[in-house]
């Protein structure tokens, strides 16, 4: 269930950074009732940083493969860049 808090409660700067911490997730900040902000740990953020990029580099090998139709057997290709980058 995702955590809301109004804006006012960004007054208790600790409070919100402990929660962001605890529970490991965003915390939504509504303005008026409504959406405003989404606040977040860092090591939230980067776990999510990292599971993006991950997902553009399968979205990437997937159109690479609908457009020429190739794959790569990963013991070669391993071998080659071995040998290219490590002599």
């Amino acid at each position: 269930m995702p955590i809301i808090r109004p804006i006012t409660d960004l007054r208790n700067t600790n409070e919100i950074s402990d929660l962001c911490h605890t529970k490991n997730e965003p915390v939504f900040i509504t303005k008026n009732g409504y959406g405003d902000l989404v606040i977040m740990s860092i090591e939230a953020y980067e776990a999510m940083m990292d599971e993006h990029e991950l997902d553009q580099a399968i979205a990437e090998s997937e159109a690479e493969y609908k457009v020429d139709g190739k794959l790569h057997d990963a013991r070669e290709t391993l071998k080659t860049l071995r040998r290219k980058h490590f002599g």
